[in-house]
């Protein structure tokens, strides 16, 4: 089924989505890769507050080229998602409702996802210049001496992507496998 949603994501919206759905996203998504989000956890480590309130927010595992003239943003597709599991269930903890990336999730991050209501959606990798149409606006708000591994917001109009594991723990990539799998008799 194909959606359009809009960002930040109610409880309603995430509890309704299911892993295959073909979502549309519309609204505020941040970027954060694997140095930002280090240090977003140090600042949860230290009672401090994210350089952005997490409720019902979604982060884009994403460091964006620089910008072409003309452009708002360079390419920016996703990048591998394993690489943050081990920062995400504190995030999701602290209120985030969605990621994007792309790649599996490790037990962790699905059994956190279930527990608090989160989503993990797929963007295609290799489709980063097409991506970056959605992209209608971009500001870096955090960590500017990581370059472009800064936390970044950016505003989306209809970006795609797949629901690869939903709340409940549903995972795409375990059940896309299972309609192929030769069974032996």
């Amino acid at each position: 089924m194909k959606r359009k949603i809009t960002v930040p994501l109610t409880p309603d919206v995430v509890n309704s989505l299911k892993a295959g759905d073909i979502v549309e996203i519309t609204g505020t998504v941040y970027t954060a890769r694997d140095a930002a989000h280090k240090r977003m956890i140090s600042l949860l480590n230290e009672g401090k507050p994210l350089p952005f309130s997490p409720e019902g927010q979604v982060i884009y595992y994403v460091g964006p080229c620089p910008a072409p003239e003309g452009k708002v943003i360079g390419s920016a597709g996703p990048t591998t998602s394993g690489r943050m599991d081990k920062y995400t269930p504190a995030l999701i903890k602290s209120g985030i409702s969605g990621m994007i990336g792309k790649g599996m999730r490790d037990e962790n991050v699905i059994r956190t996802m279930i527990e608090h209501g989160a989503v993990y959606f797929g963007a295609v990798g290799g489709t980063a210049a097409l991506i970056s149409k959605c992209i209608k606006s971009q500001k870096v708000i955090a960590f500017e001496d990581l370059g472009t591994e800064a936390v970044r917001i950016l505003e989306v109009i209809d970006f795609p992507a797949v629901v690869l594991i939903d709340r409940y723990g549903n995972n795409l990539y375990e059940t896309g496998r299972q309609k192929y799998t030769v069974k032996n008799e």
